[in-house]
């Protein structure tokens, strides 16, 4: 392996970044390319009609590259940078979970595996979270007393990402989500995203505007054999992924849908 990009959501300042970034020199030269500020929830947005800049500052000894678009921004922007591209992309480790059907394609940490995808990568995402209100536990995992937690979290990625290299998983991308408390002994299941939303989001203020604000709630939707279920049950769920696909249709649907070439309409 030539070299592994690692990127994230989270931006530069992402507590989890310095211990990701050593955890994952034990499987290859790694070079870091991320956003300059927070860009979650953001999907796989590319910026089109604005310059990128792109900056150069040391991290603990290391160069981490920043870039002021989004994380598949900084996937294009490292393929092109280092003069070859990577030959693996590794994204996260996302603060807080990216486990759900709704969750999964918002994500900017999953969008920027996908990024990887969309130019021939292999491709894997990571996230760490814990259930309730996002409020709550955010400020949590991105304080400074963070710093050993995240630690452990990055030494339980690279086990499971030297694992990942080495199966044969049928997906254009793979996404991992890890409990906060998770460690080289917690188990791990292989299951598919709970086909879950997120709901309603967008509430409007009395000035007018309207403002970011949710509560998980995934009603009756079952569970049970999928990532969110694995990871509240305290488990890993690593969740293979794969682009946009079509479903079986039905023979009676297409005759009804399709329409032959000179067709009288």
């Amino acid at each position: 392996m030539s070299w592994i990009l690692l990127t994230n959501d989270d931006g530069v300042d992402s507590p989890a970044l310095p211990a990701f970034r050593a955890a994952l020199r034990s499987l290859g030269d790694v070079r870091t390319v991320v956003p300059s500020g927070q860009r979650s929830w953001i999907g796989k947005a590319l910026t089109r009609f604005e310059p990128i800049e792109v900056a150069e500052v040391d991290q603990d000894g290391a160069t981490v590259v920043t870039v002021s678009g989004t994380p598949a921004d900084a996937v294009q922007v490292a393929a092109g940078y280092f003069g070859s591209p990577p030959d693996l992309v590794v994204s996260g480790i996302n603060i807080g979970y990216n486990h759900g059907a709704g969750y999964i394609i918002s994500s900017g940490t999953v969008g920027a595996a996908f990024e990887g995808w969309e130019l021939g990568i292999r491709s894997v995402a990571f996230s760490a979270g814990v259930r309730g209100r996002w409020h709550t536990w955010y400020p949590i995992m991105r304080s400074a007393a963070s710093a050993p937690d995240w630690e452990r979290l990055a030494a339980v990625c690279a086990d499971i990402l030297g694992d990942l290299l080495e199966a044969d998983l049928p997906a254009d991308v793979v996404t991992v989500n890890l409990p906060w408390e998770a460690d080289l002994a917690t188990p791990r299941r292989v299951v598919p995203p709970a086909r879950v939303t997120y709901g309603q989001m967008h509430h409007r203020l009395s000035d007018g505007t309207y403002t970011h604000n949710y509560q998980e709630d995934f009603g009756d939707v079952p569970l049970d054999g999928t990532d969110i279920g694995v990871n509240h049950a305290g488990e890993i769920a690593i969740t293979p992924l794969m682009a946009p696909a079509s479903p079986p249709v039905a023979e009676e649907a297409r005759a009804r849908l399709e329409r032959p070439a000179g067709a009288a309409t």
